[in-house]
């Protein structure tokens, strides 16, 4: 078996796992009983579920203002590089016209002269003082020509002049934007930071039995989330078969399970929500938008019910974060700092829409 097939079959193993577990309608998601310390071993008590509640809800505040800050820095970087690939063209533009417009003066500078030297007398002067007026009617009608011919390097000097200016007005254009997106790139990238720094601080302050126990209630939220959108019945209207692309992009976003999300990178070693979706279908042959708005924004909505592997879940009403239908009620995405690439289940975060790259 090659290692591709050995590293296919392994992430449909993963899946299969982990759908047994996220997509059984009804599952009860009880946290496990903790296991009693020894009476003889003094402990810190952890704090009420209620104050960890709150912490959670702290937490998933400020991790939704990093995403939503991670997106407008990625956006933002977007729009430079093709800033920055608009004003390079246009500098070639300016280039080649500077090139032609010198070749044109040089060629309406020797065509003046000519006609200068062939000039003095008037036309009917020379006529009258031809001793073979057919060769001069002849070259009069050069001279013509040449006139005409001069003419119209001269407009086309003027439309080549006119066409530097628009360029040298629009790279101006580029440039004011360019600089305008460092600026929202760099205060992005500030909003980011802080809001990650304040919510590892939150979590610093926790003792290893609150941190275990605030794990376990966010498994239960999702868990919860995950059985409610399940009892629906939605499941069983779901049934879409993946396009060859889709399967490509599926493929693709499964075999990076396990590598850690940063904020901003769209791999090989670390991924973002969007970074994610946007290589795997990029990885497929179908680039996408680089944000998970744009990707909300761009692309085909479907209906849920329509649904197939492959498909992209916009989640959050600022659609904020997005993750890639794998089938069987699961999903595979970046989900934030301090996680890594993971399966869970399609219906445990507020779903907004579903949209389609390949449609």
């Amino acid at each position: 078996m090659g290692a591709g097939k050995r590293g296919l079959l392994t992430a449909a193993v993963t899946v299969v796992c982990a759908v047994t577990v996220l997509a059984a309608p009804g599952t009860a998601f009880a946290a496990p009983t903790p296991t009693p310390s020894p009476t003889t071993t003094p402990s810190i008590s952890p704090a009420p579920d209620k104050d960890l509640e709150a912490v959670r809800a702290k937490l998933d505040a400020l991790y939704h203002a990093a995403a939503v800050a991670t997106d407008q820095y990625n956006a933002a970087e977007e729009a430079a590089d093709q800033q920055s690939a608009a004003i390079v063209a246009l500098a070639k533009k300016i280039v080649k016209g500077q090139e032609r417009l010198a070749d044109l003066k040089k060629r309406a500078g020797a065509a003046a002269a000519a006609q200068y030297r062939s000039g003095g007398l008037p036309d009917e002067a020379q006529l009258m003082l031809s001793d073979d007026p057919e060769d001069f009617l002849n070259g009069a009608g050069r001279v013509l020509q040449g006139q005409r011919a001069t003419k119209g390097l001269l407009e086309e000097m003027t439309r080549t002049q006119e066409d530097l200016e628009q360029y040298a007005d629009d790279a101006s254009a580029q440039w004011e934007k360019l600089e305008a997106n460092r600026k929202a790139k760099a205060a992005a990238k500030k909003k980011v930071k802080k809001q990650i720094a304040a919510a590892e601080e939150l979590e610093s302050k926790l003792e290893k039995k609150e941190k275990e126990r605030l794990a376990r209630l966010e498994q239960e939220a999702a868990y919860k989330a995950q059985s409610t959108w399940l009892d629906s019945g939605i499941l069983d209207e779901i049934n879409g078969k993946a396009s060859a692309q889709g399967k490509k992009a599926v493929e693709y976003a499964t075999s990076q399970i396990g590598k850690p999300y940063e904020w901003g990178a769209e791999g090989p070693g670390s991924y973002d929500c969007s970074g994610l979706t946007s290589q795997a279908w990029a990885s497929a042959g179908q680039p996408i938008p680089r944000t998970s708005q744009e990707q909300w924004k761009q692309l085909k909505k479907i209906d849920i019910k329509d649904m197939r592997p492959g498909d992209l879940i916009i989640y959050n009403s600022d659609a904020s974060h997005v993750a890639m239908y794998i089938g069987d009620g699961a999903i595979v995405h970046a989900p934030r700092p301090g996680r890594t690439v993971t399966i869970a289940g399609a219906g445990s975060m507020p779903i907004l829409a579903v949209v389609r790259p390949d449609a």
